[in-house]
């Protein structure tokens, strides 16, 4: 396949080969199996006390009483320490060792991730995520991108290139959330935009841009090239990071 490399500048310097990685075959089902495994690696297990509701001196009458025969506070009638009891225990309570991660295969996660980077050239999968795109995908950037220094010079480079109208995308996307995770440190969502892959150093300068992860190839995953399990994100290269990708 082939590709062109532009300037920082916008300007088509010279067409290149791309890596055999963006020829893999499509695997949604991968994608999907691979994202929904790295987030589970997320999770925050929780649980009950395992004496909850179990600190009572609740004991049974035994028979002859003409009542049921189930555990009572000393002192009184009530029931307790059972589940069918109100106030009693929980009969089935979440559980910390309760195993929270899901398993995936190695080969089925690289095939993944593989199929991810490959979806990243596909105009129609690109667009369906709402993504807003004028020109040719994949986006190639000579390596003099990667010594950006500050902010203000990449909003021009992406202005250069037509892309910066997803970020502005991105930025007037931001709402708040609905729902209790407003109380719970998740008050806003918002889209994700564009993926910025470097060769060696990940590109600081890029980080307060609304919705643009910024990564080296090392630390490229599948829910950075497929957020929400959707792939096909807008994703800009530099050379150094295509070079890398030949060599993994």
């Amino acid at each position: 396949m082939k590709a062109q490399v532009r300037a920082i500048d916008g300007t088509v310097t010279r067409g290149i080969d791309l890596p055999a990685v963006f020829g893999e075959e499509y695997r949604p089902d991968l994608i999907k199996k691979a994202v929904l495994a790295l987030q589970s690696t997320r999770y925050q297990p929780h649980g009950t006390d395992p004496f909850a509701g179990m600190k009572t001196s609740a004991e049974s009458w035994g028979s002859g009483r003409g009542v049921a025969q189930v555990p009572r506070i000393k002192n009184g009638s009530r029931v307790a320490r059972i589940p069918q009891a109100v106030g009693g225990r929980a009969a089935h309570p979440p559980k910390v060792e309760k195993i929270l991660v899901k398993r995936i295969n190695k080969q089925e996660k690289r095939k993944a991730l593989r199929s991810a980077i490959a979806a990243t050239c596909n105009l129609e999968l690109v667009t369906a995520r709402g993504h807003l795109v004028d020109g040719e995908i994949p986006v190639i950037l000579e390596d003099a991108f990667e010594n950006i220094a500050t902010t203000a010079e990449i909003i021009g480079i992406l202005k250069a290139i037509n892309v910066f109208a997803d970020v502005e995308r991105a930025k007037n996307s931001k709402k708040v959330r609905a729902g209790r995770g407003k109380m719970r440190g998740r008050r806003y969502k918002q889209r994700k935009s564009v993926l910025i892959v470097t060769g060696e150093t990940p590109l600081r300068a890029a980080r307060n841009l609304a919705g643009v992860d910024a990564v080296s190839v090392g630390q490229l995953n599948t829910e950075l090239l497929a957020p929400g399990t959707h792939a096909g994100r807008l994703t800009i290269w530099t050379e150094g990071a295509l070079k890398k990708l030949e060599e993994l």
